[in-house]
């Protein structure tokens, strides 16, 4: 098949790799523009790297409608176009050019998680499964007919960076897949999704707040890792929490009370706890600013705890 891809970050990597394994014919990338990093010199995209690599031919174009881009697109004369998180919205114009159609692939059980952020918010709202869901684009958001689905489990430790690798590999699959059994699939449409809109990940949605449960604090942290990362204020300075967990037994631990003063860090026998709503977190891993990343064990070895001391207050 002749296929035309667009995509811009790290997930689009192994769906473009996986393509051209099976001996499709990329014709023609297009990614993001390249952006302006330290000292002002411009980096590519991930796709565009790759394709440069792989010698396909790469635009970066600003506008969807230029005519320009427009004519070189109908040119292609494509089976498909296969966008994978490229970051723009393409007009009808571009979406009826493939002779098959524009596939994309969305990081989630559609019609759940539309949006752009599936991954993290499938984990800081507690699912045990997500997948991938290859589909035919049409005007909408992640509306258009579905036509195959893959499930993956949500292990309890899972983070928004394991689960970003494991999705991008099943990504790779399932387009290829897709495309290989194209002819056979009959496509559905889409119901209303049960879940919230996946809305973009900000680095403010790390911000803990304690008057919450453990357990969805926990979920916040695992699906903010490796970024934004949850994070709190400890002494004036930036505490990111790395991994925590639901403390148990808590009443037995000593001048520790729960519902009182939520937010309040404790230590005791080489171990951390903060204190929740009805609840308590036991933080394993942690990074104090300008410092690294540690155990709890090892961040007690070097200094001590103010006990009962309020996270995120300006004192």
């Amino acid at each position: 098949m002749k296929i035309v891809f667009m995509g811009t970050p790290d997930f689009s990597l192994q769906p473009l790799k996986k393509l051209i394994e099976a001996g499709h014919y990329v014709s023609l990338v297009l990614t993001r523009e390249d952006k302006k990093r330290n000292r002002g010199e411009l980096s590519p995209t991930p796709v565009k790297e790759l394709a440069q690599e792989l010698n396909i031919p790469v635009l970066t174009p600003s506008r969807m409608k230029d005519e320009a881009l427009l004519e070189r697109l109908n040119s292609e004369r494509a089976d498909f176009f296969v966008v994978v998180a490229y970051g723009k919205i393409l007009p009808k114009e571009i979406l009826d050019m493939p002779k098959f159609g524009c596939i994309n692939i969305h990081a989630s059980l559609l019609p759940e998680y539309r949006g752009a952020a599936p991954i993290q918010w499938s984990i800081i709202d507690g699912k045990k499964k997500t997948g991938i869901t290859t589909m035919l684009m049409d005007e909408g958001l992640d509306t258009g007919d579905i036509l195959k689905q893959y499930e993956l489990p949500i292990s309890d430790n899972e983070t928004g960076g394991s689960l970003f690798e494991k999705l991008a590999l099943l990504g790779g699959e399932a387009i290829v897949d897709t495309i290989d059994n194209f002819n056979n699939i009959t496509p559905k449409k889409q119901g209303e999704s049960t879940t919230g809109y996946a809305k973009m990940i900000s680095k403010s949605m790390g911000d803990i707040d304690f008057n919450k449960s453990a357990i969805e604090i926990e979920r916040l942290i695992r699906g903010m890792n490796p970024w934004p990362s949850a994070y709190t204020k400890y002494m004036g300075k930036v505490l990111k929490i790395w991994e925590a967990k639901v403390a148990e037994n808590i009443s037995e631990l000593p001048n520790i009370k729960l519902n009182e003063n939520y937010g309040k860090i404790y230590s005791f026998n080489n171990r951390i706890f903060i204190i929740c709503n009805s609840s308590a977190l036991e933080v394993m891993s942690l990074q104090l600013e300008g410092k690294k990343k540690m155990s709890a064990k090892d961040f007690l070895l070097g200094r001590e705890i103010e006990q009962g001391y309020v996270l995120g207050s300006k004192v």
